[in-house]
């Protein structure tokens, strides 16, 4: 039976409920259930006109179709829905990782989307693994399209950001400040004399950890009365090793005296390095060179290069647990944020004091 003399007041408002069911949405639109589910099959019972008004609904309250609801009786998936940036990136397989760990012996399995750093993939994937209702889903960052938000907010499961700390956090995140992060190895880099720092980072915003770094990297040198600092964008996120060696080479062509060059990931200071021995410069007597993720390729390479550590494996395990406890408890803990740890790794890179050369 259609509702169309329902008062409107009494129809669902974006924002009122944080799971939406198919009934409600055809409160909103003003029409049965059945007339709902007929437009998501494409049935030629429902007009054109119908069918749009109860998909703007959709679009416009984060509903998302249940494929599950009509062949699972326990209303239970089985699995955790973790989306990475990319797959052949070591920190976010590390993250992989410790998720899997986390959830072992659990009866919960891990399914994994790869969002190439692109908003508008994350939304399709997130709409795509919310029809499969998962017990709960793990992102990576805290920047996501309108309607991925909705959807996220209105899916009634836990819900764990990661990597970064966002602003208005959705329900809980397990990260560090990208930021902060950077700033502490400008200061630190600071400390052992270097004073004209170079930045190699991503031409877009895709990578919004990537510009956070970048941020903390100007905001520093500034307030250590070293700015502005010569930065260099070079190549769409995530930057190769190869980009890394054709940014270093732009660099020095601008600024030929810098002193010490700062990277947004291990992988594009691998190959500023390995670009500055093919040119015959020494690192770090020529230039020094630092990255940011300790990739186990910064720790075997010659030299050994200079980073931020930020524990991926503990992010990825922190952040299941955290959905465990959610899912234990049947309580989820809105804008509950866990604090990951960072550190400096000093090596040879940066360390002009007897340390070996490339």
């Amino acid at each position: 039976m259609k509702n169309e003399d329902e008062p409107k007041d009494k129809r669902l408002k974006p924002g009122d409920v944080q799971k939406l069911t198919m009934a409600e949405v055809a409160k909103y639109v003003g029409v049965s259930a059945m007339t709902v589910s007929r437009a998501f099959r494409q049935d030629a019972s429902v007009s054109e006109e119908t069918r749009k008004r109860i998909m703007e609904a959709v679009d416009a309250l984060g509903y998302v179709l249940d494929l599950s609801a009509g062949s699972l009786s326990s209303r239970r998936s089985g699995f955790i829905a973790a989306l990475v940036p990319s797959i052949n990136n070591s920190n976010f397989s590390d993250t992989a990782r410790g998720m899997t760990d986390a959830l072992q012996n659990t009866g919960l399995q891990l399914l994994l989307g790869y969002t190439d750093y692109s908003a508008e993939k994350e939304e399709e994937l997130i709409e795509a693994m919310l029809r499969r209702r998962p017990e709960g889903i793990i992102l990576t960052g805290g920047s996501h399209t309108a309607r991925a938000r909705r959807m996220l907010v209105k899916a009634g499961i836990p819900v764990v950001e990661t990597w970064e700390l966002p602003e208005d956090p959705i329900n809980q995140v397990v990260g560090f400040s990208n930021s902060e992060a950077m700033a502490l190895l400008v200061r630190t880099l600071a400390g052992q004399g270097y004073r004209k720092f170079g930045y190699i980072g991503g031409t877009t915003a895709r990578d919004t950890r990537g510009s956070q770094r970048r941020s903390g990297f100007q905001k520093t040198v500034e307030e250590l009365g070293l700015g502005p600092g010569r930065m260099i964008s070079f190549g769409v996120p995530p930057i190769t090793m190869e980009q890394g060696g054709q940014a270093i080479v732009s660099l020095l062509e601008r600024w030929p005296d810098t002193e010490v060059v700062l990277c947004v990931s291990d992988l594009s200071a691998f190959g500023a390095i390995m670009e500055c021995t093919r040119r015959g410069m020494k690192v770090p007597r020529d230039i020094a060179v630092a990255g940011f993720g300790d990739y186990e390729i910064s720790s075997i390479c010659h030299p050994r290069i200079t980073t931020i550590n930020v524990d991926c494996y503990g992010i990825g395990r922190q952040a299941a647990a955290r959905l465990l406890d959610t899912l234990h408890t049947g309580e989820a803990t809105g804008d509950e944020i866990t604090l990951t740890g960072y550190k400096v790794v000093l090596r040879e890179s940066t360390d002009r004091n007897g340390a070996p050369t490339a």
